[in-house]
């Protein structure tokens, strides 16, 4: 398919980034009560749970540098199991293996990824409880940026969507000891994850421990619930060779039909650019946020828009200048991405999810993102009929911006693609 004709055919809503579905997510632990999410509904794995399911996807892609048209193609398979052993006794398992064409650059396929194998422990009344694994343990209700999320960094193997809420569910967690106790309106969490290897491993079947649990780190957290319709978090996390991060999110519910969001955090560290190009850049002070508002229609149309912006990223002048160097621009887009940071200084994310379109169980995804420092923008759009066991998809990617810009320079401009999920 020929880009222009393509390009046509999305329109300026026809959102980014092919190939991909979005995987059902992991509930966030039972002690959670006091997180309001903004985000879309989670399926939740609870204990004797078993969620297996195959997926395959097809399709073309248009590129760039004169590089013509490709096919291009995924098989993935993704298991999580709970297990309940007691009455206060759990287990859960998590794991996906990927095969994609192209290829993953880094690693070749298939690639593993042990998302999470841990032991819980919860006490009468599941007021406290003990986890001890590799856990997934995520944070905030961004949407599309989640400065707040502090295990984020080097946690994905392999990038198979652009799509933000699957790419939080499919990361590896951290080995790590976390507690947690809850009264009526407080909760109190800490976590400690330790140092096991020192650089991430390129093994295809690897756990890959380096990339998850490079360096000593600590996070204490403080919920609260400030009414039925209102509750915050405030984070401390510490890691060895970096300075304390301090963070905080919140959701309320403003209306029946709208629900607001806020994230913020706070640290000292070098710029993106210095991250990225392993320069010894100085430390300095830098605040992450992200705002949002979801409203929500009888007719079961969900619309969310989200201001994103990172201190540490480049502005609009200093993408002109790193346009010059395209090496020196794909290095700070793979960090960024490394680092499941923002590349912009500020940008808009657009997010949108109509179910039942026309008929039960069809469903529409939309997601647009637009990088207001270089003036690129990214969309993916997704149409999918659900059934008992098995899914049907159709998948549109577009990618625009200059040369040397976040959603200008991938290979990849335009892709589409259909996909088929089987659930056991």
């Amino acid at each position: 398919m020929p880009a222009r004709t393509l390009h046509r055919t999305l329109t300026p809503l026809a959102l980014a980034a092919g190939l991909f579905c979005t995987v059902p997510a992991l509930a966030a632990d039972d002690l959670d009560a006091l997180a309001l999410e903004a985000g879309p509904e989670a399926a939740a794995t609870a204990p004797g749970d078993s969620k297996l399911f195959v997926e395959a996807a097809a399709g073309r892609a248009d590129q760039r540098y004169g590089l013509g048209s490709r096919s291009i193609g995924r098989a993935s398979l993704d298991w999580r199991q709970g297990t309940r052993w007691g009455e206060s006794l759990q287990s859960v398992l998590s794991l996906r293996l990927d095969a994609t064409r192209p290829s993953d650059e880094r690693i070749s396929n298939p690639v593993f990824s042990l998302r999470e194998a841990y032991l819980g422990w919860q006490g009468e009344g599941a007021a406290s409880a003990l986890e001890f694994g590799r856990i997934n343990l995520r944070e905030g209700p961004g949407y599309g940026y989640n400065p707040s999320d502090f295990f984020r960094d080097q946690a994905l193997r392999t990038i198979t969507t652009v799509n933000p809420f699957t790419l939080r569910e499919n990361r590896l967690g951290s080995v790590m000891l976390r507690g947690q106790h809850l009264w009526r309106d407080v909760t109190v969490e800490a976590a400690f994850s330790p140092k096991l290897e020192d650089e991430a491993s390129s093994h295809r079947f690897s756990a890959d421990l380096g990339s998850t649990n490079n360096r000593d780190r600590g996070q204490l957290v403080l919920g609260t619930r400030f009414s039925d319709s209102w509750s915050a978090r405030w984070l401390v996390h510490a890691g060895d060779g970096e300075s304390t991060r301090l963070g905080a999110n919140t959701t309320a519910l403003l209306s029946q039909a709208m629900v607001g969001h806020a994230e913020w955090s706070w640290s000292r560290d070098p710029e993106l650019l210095d991250q990225a190009l392993g320069l010894d850049g100085e430390d300095r002070s830098h605040h992450r946020a992200a705002v949002g508002l979801t409203y929500t229609t009888v007719g079961k149309l969900s619309l969310t828009g989200e201001y994103q912006y990172n201190g540490a990223a480049l502005d609009r002048e200093g993408w002109k200048q790193l346009a010059t160097n395209p090496a020196a621009a794909a290095a700070y887009y793979t960090a960024a991405t490394a680092l499941q940071d923002n590349a912009a200084r500020s940008a808009w994310l657009l997010y949108a999810v109509q179910r039942d379109l026309f008929v039960k169980n069809l469903e529409l995804t939309a997601l647009a993102k637009f990088n207001r420092s270089d003036r690129s923008r990214m969309a993916w759009i997704e149409l999918r009929y659900r059934m008992d066991r098995l899914d049907l998809a159709l998948q549109l990617q577009n990618q625009r911006g200059d040369a040397g810009s976040e959603f200008g320079m991938p290979q990849i401009r335009d892709s589409a693609a259909v996909l088929a999920t089987v659930y056991f």
